[in-house]
């Protein structure tokens, strides 16, 4: 059965996760098919001072890259003021807030996800962070990959160090029986050293998946035109079919 959804994780947190995860997901709205993102939890919100509500901000961002309608309260369910883990967070913010039992919960999780499934093509969720980031004490990003059935593509930053950390994260999906979609090497820091001018060539050699470079974009947000981004879109689509 074809999966309803990928995840997209990544090496570290800031490594553009979200930026290839909107580009991805303007590359794939060109043609035509209906996207809505799904971060399932997102920590460091900042408060609107009119509403009083967490504002995600990656989700947002992700929101407007599909054109989607659906409510940033099913794209985005789980909001946290501390920049933490998410198991953290939530432990620390039932501590503060009155209304207390607000952990997150990953049958609620798995509804919303199907809900989002059930009116769009696909589903592109994202991490906060890596891919084993602690979603509760014995749940974690992993976990709910296993639990919807999604593939997975990894995002790296290139830089020294890079390649340890991807091979990590690429023998934890073997290991644990989920699919790649491959690698996505983005470049978001002008960065001439050694390490980064052979990051794509050694790991082409070593992570037995698909490497996509993404060049570095000066005007910090992603281009759907860009050609990585419709190779990665074709490449995912037939990965998706098969």
């Amino acid at each position: 059965m074809r999966p309803q959804g990928i995840l997209i994780t990544g090496t570290d947190t800031g490594v553009g996760k979200t930026f290839v995860a909107c580009g991805l997901t303007a590359a794939l709205r060109r043609r035509g098919m209906r996207i809505v993102p799904f971060k399932p939890a997102e920590s460091g919100c900042e408060l609107d001072p009119k509403t009083g509500q967490l504002l995600p901000s990656d989700a947002m961002l992700l929101r407007q890259a599909a054109g989607t309608e659906a409510p940033l309260e099913a794209i985005c369910p789980y909001r946290f003021r501390l920049p933490v883990a998410p198991w953290v967070a939530a432990q620390e913010q039932d501590r503060t807030d009155e209304e207390e039992g607000k952990g997150i919960d990953p049958s609620f999780l798995a509804w919303q996800f199907q809900e989002l499934a059930s009116t769009h093509d696909l589903v592109i969720a994202e991490t906060a962070g890596g891919i084993l980031v602690p979603l509760g004490e014995r749940f974690h990003f992993g976990d709910l990959a296993r639990l919807l059935d999604l593939p997975v593509l990894v995002v790296a930053a290139s830089k020294l160090g890079v390649i340890n950390h991807t091979l990590l994260t690429l023998e934890y999906l073997r290991s644990s029986g989920l699919k790649s979609l491959g690698v996505v090497l983005n470049h978001p820091l002008e960065d001439p050293s050694p390490a980064v001018q052979t990051n794509a060539a050694t790991l082409r050699k070593l992570a037995n998946t698909r490497v996509f470079v993404l060049p570095r974009s000066p005007a910090g947000y992603p281009n759907p035109d860009e050609p990585t981004f419709q190779e990665m879109a074709s490449h995912i689509l037939t990965l998706l079919s098969t």
